[in-house]
């Protein structure tokens, strides 16, 4: 793509990063055919392609953010299908990454909008917070109907709130600063991000993850004075808080790594592994974090990276997996969330484990397609979350599955509110062949 920047205007690094991205742009159009929003509403501005002509006429222009370029980059849902689809590289993610940012910096939104961006930027990365607005979410949930009836501040209301459980989960087992030690000789010693609304919605993804890594000799720690990743203000735009959330994590981190090393930063909310990940990118300027970002980048490991490499205690037998469906394998239905195969490019290893330890797995069609969820996209753009939700749920009862598989709380959280069927974490599933807990969602179930 031709570009048409002056030597001023390339003379801010974030601009220059941008105009070399726009360049690799070729207009082949192979983005269309993966875009979540383009198969959806059939307008090439809610494309990738669209959007990448929004924001090169924003920037070259050097203007602020107009109502028209927001409602298109406001409906992408990050998913980054595109970047598995490009043939040039188009490095789509820091493009948007940019536009985004550009966009809370020089675009006013309307009251409504602000506010409730300025809500979910204070809530959701913060567990106690989260925990006490479940609390008065599942008061207000009989009211949802109301509120969908009050245009579209009313309908992101109501999404809201059919996203919060019906029961507030227990709280985790452990605390920020725990380091539960491994189950016979130490071979390694890793970090688990506690994260912030997993921990608060669903508790038991980490426990599994503990009893899976101790057993097999791994000795795990919760680093104090870490928090949220940055993911969720970061894809509102809201850079300064992400940074200083990559920051409070990097400091915390290596703490850990300094007093008695780490072999590894372990993720199980995909989301967050894929920001994690671009560390090394958000903080490269910043000259007192730029290494340690990066080799903070270099340990993040999704679980099933990590598992890889470990010595799993062998299942109990085929019988314990085999033994709940009937006498045959439990059929599992894998959905692979956008941040785990297309930002972390991980697509093989989880299915690969989960067959080892028992399972049938088969692959969900259409699974390159977003499910809807996102972050707070599910909240701010309920309608086509609702739509893609859909899409994704009518997609995994075609292959009639016992229980459906994820590596992201968000994708789980989504797609349980459109079906009956099941929905685990990954490590839940291979903690429970491996040795540990019946999942609680398949607590009582007799599957057949």
């Amino acid at each position: 793509m031709q570009t048409h920047f002056s030597l001023a205007q390339l003379a801010d690094p974030d601009v220059a990063a941008s105009e070399k991205i726009l360049r690799t742009c070729v207009h082949c159009g192979f983005c269309t055919a993966t875009c979540p929003t383009f198969v959806l509403l059939g307008d090439e501005l809610d494309s990738p392609r669209g959007r990448i002509y929004l924001v090169k006429e924003m920037l070259e222009n050097d203007r602020p953010a107009d109502a028209e370029t927001v409602k298109h980059l406001d409906r992408c849902l990050s998913c980054l299908s595109c970047m598995t689809t490009c043939p040039s590289g188009v490095d789509y993610m820091h493009l948007v990454d940019h536009a985004r940012a550009h966009t809370e910096r020089t675009y006013r939104r309307p009251m409504a909008d602000r506010l409730l961006r300025a809500l979910l930027a204070f809530v959701l990365p913060h567990p106690g917070r989260f925990r006490l607005a479940l609390a008065g979410a599942r008061l207000a949930r009989p009211f949802s109907g109301l509120f969908a009836r009050l245009g579209a501040p009313g309908r992101r209301l109501a999404a809201m709130l059919a996203l919060a459980p019906s029961a507030l989960p227990d709280k985790a087992v452990h605390r920020p600063g725990d380091v539960i030690p491994a189950e016979g000789d130490r071979r390694r010693r890793v970090a688990l991000l506690s994260g912030c609304a997993q921990s608060v919605l669903d508790p038991g993804i980490n426990a599994a993850t503990i009893r899976l890594l101790t057993r097999a000799g791994v000795e795990v720690v919760l680093p104090k004075g870490e928090g949220c990743c940055g993911a969720l203000v970061h894809h509102m735009g809201r850079e300064t808080e992400a940074q200083d959330a990559a920051r409070r994590n990097i400091d915390a981190w290596m703490g850990e790594i300094e007093h008695d090393g780490l072999d590894a930063i372990v993720i199980t909310a995909s989301g967050c592994g894929t920001t994690i990940k671009d560390y090394g990118h958000m903080l490269a300027r910043d000259p007192d974090y730029a290494a340690t970002a990066e080799r903070v980048s270099d340990l993040a490991k999704d679980l099933t990276e990590v598992l890889t490499i470990l010595d799993l205690p062998p299942q109990p037998g085929p019988g314990r997996v085999a033994g709940m469906a009937g006498g045959r394998p439990i059929r599992v239905a894998y959905h692979s969330a956008c941040s785990m195969q297309h930002g972390q490019r991980i697509r093989e290893t989880p299915k690969q484990l989960l067959r080892a330890a028992g399972f049938e797995v088969v692959d969900v069609p259409e699974g390159h397609l977003c499910c809807g969820s996102a972050g707070t996209y599910n909240i701010l753009q309920p309608e086509i979350a609702g739509r893609l939700r859909d899409r994704k749920v009518a997609n995994i009862a075609k292959v009639a599955p016992d229980v459906i598989a994820a590596g992201n709380i968000g994708c789980m959280t989504q797609i349980a509110t459109g079906t009956s069927i099941p929905i685990v974490h990954t490590a839940e599933l291979l903690d429970w062949a491996h040795g540990g807990q019946t999942p609680a969602a398949l607590r009582g179930l007799h599957l057949a």
